[in-house]
């Protein structure tokens, strides 16, 4: 090798390299002004601009906590949305609005198991709809007064979506199932706009407070925790296991995780694919109906806009981790999240979201395949 094909080479080496150089470089310098906030050092550039500065340790642990509770949706209601990229190898924007759905008859249940003799049953299953009933403080809809509503609910909403997601399927997308993948995502946005103004239709279209705040902070290591979201993590982590030993352990999840990799072979050896395919909607639609009423016990209040507006977070988890790897999508769900919440310490709050779809084009133009590498379903 000559001296001028080798300089050549080092040229190219060079250029490849840029993007992470520049990405590690802007990366250490955030790294620095962080830990400079957090120890109240500021140093003066210009006349406006310093770097460094003032970030009490407690605020920053509540953005981490935050950032993290973010994180447990975007993941769980990611690994329904990657299961179905994987197994039927279409990307179904109809996901969120499963998400409003178990959302809706989540907490249509909670009320009516919380509130059951304050009012009439007809306004606690619409969730005030029309607005008459009391408010939420006063039928108790919280984890520390009711706790069993809160159970009830989440019970509910995985039901719930699972019927609505094989309803659609055998309406909608088994027909279709042959057509290919753009045939079933353009279908899959006629479902989405069915299925919200079915909503908007029977619950109204206005947004309202469900969930009752009073009384559910605690002081953990010296950060204020608010119940809802510790429930909210336990049951996201505990999902998330039973996925995890779901597909490594049973029979279902060998099977779908063959199906996953090749869905022919998969038939030629005696996997029942059509059954894989009904699994893989009750899985996915369970866990984005539970995923749509924890946002709600998180956030408090209930939209039918709910869902879409959760919808590109969620894609962008998927993408992120790897499209049609459910570990990608709880690991790409977390990075969304945390980005989300402690980018607040550089940008205003109107911007968070951006940061976070910024992370998204920064991994994927320099490992383009995704976090896991696309691995598929587990």
């Amino acid at each position: 090798m000559g001296v001028t094909e080798s300089r050549r080479l080092d040229r190219h080496t060079i250029r490849e390299q840029a993007p992470l150089i520049l990405v590690g470089v802007f990366g250490a310098l955030l790294l620095v002004d962080l830990l400079f906030r957090l120890a109240g050092v500021e140093i003066a550039l210009t006349a406006n601009r310093s770097f460094g500065g003032s970030l009490s340790a407690q605020r920053f642990g509540g953005m981490l906590w935050n950032g993290i509770v973010i994180g447990l949706i975007i993941g769980l209601a990611g690994i329904g949305l990657s299961m179905t990229y994987s197994i039927l190898s279409f990307a179904n924007f109809s996901h969120g609005d499963l998400l409003t759905s178990g959302a809706f008859a989540g907490w249509a249940a909670s009320y009516v198991v919380a509130g059951f003799g304050v009012v009439s049953v007809g306004e606690l299953l619409f969730v005030r709809a029309g607005g008459g009933a009391p408010f939420a403080d006063e039928i108790g809809a919280s984890i520390v007064q009711a706790p069993l509503s809160i159970l009830v609910g989440m019970v509910v909403a995985a039901g719930v979506t699972i019927l609505l997601a094989l309803a659609i399927d055998r309406i909608v997308y088994k027909p279709m199932r042959g057509r290919g993948g753009i045939s079933l995502l353009i279908a899959s946005i006629g479902v989405a706009l069915a299925l919200r103004y079915i909503i908007q239709f029977m619950f109204g279209a206005s947004n309202r407070g469900v969930v009752d705040t009073t009384d559910v902070r605690v002081d953990i290591a010296g950060l204020s925790v608010n119940l809802h979201e510790v429930t909210l993590v336990v049951a996201a982590v505990a999902l998330m296991l039973g996925m995890h030993f779901m597909l490594q352990r049973t029979k279902l999840g060998k099977a779908m995780r063959a199906m996953a990799d090749n869905q022919d072979l998969a038939l030629v050896t005696g996997i029942p694919t059509e059954r894989i395919v009904q699994a893989t909607w009750v899985i996915g639609g369970g866990l984005a109906g539970v995923a749509g009423y924890l946002v709600v016990l998180d956030r408090g209040t209930i939209g039918f806009n709910l869902g879409w507006f959760l919808l590109l977070l969620i894609f962008a988890a998927v993408i992120l981790g790897g499209i049609g790897s459910i570990y990608g999508a709880i690991a790409g769900g977390l990075l969304i999240g945390i980005t989300y919440s402690v980018s607040l310490v550089w940008i205003p709050s109107d911007f968070n979201e951006a940061a976070a779809f910024a992370l998204m084009i920064l991994v994927l133009l320099l490992r383009p395949e995704g976090i896991f590498s696309g691995v598929s379903t587990a």
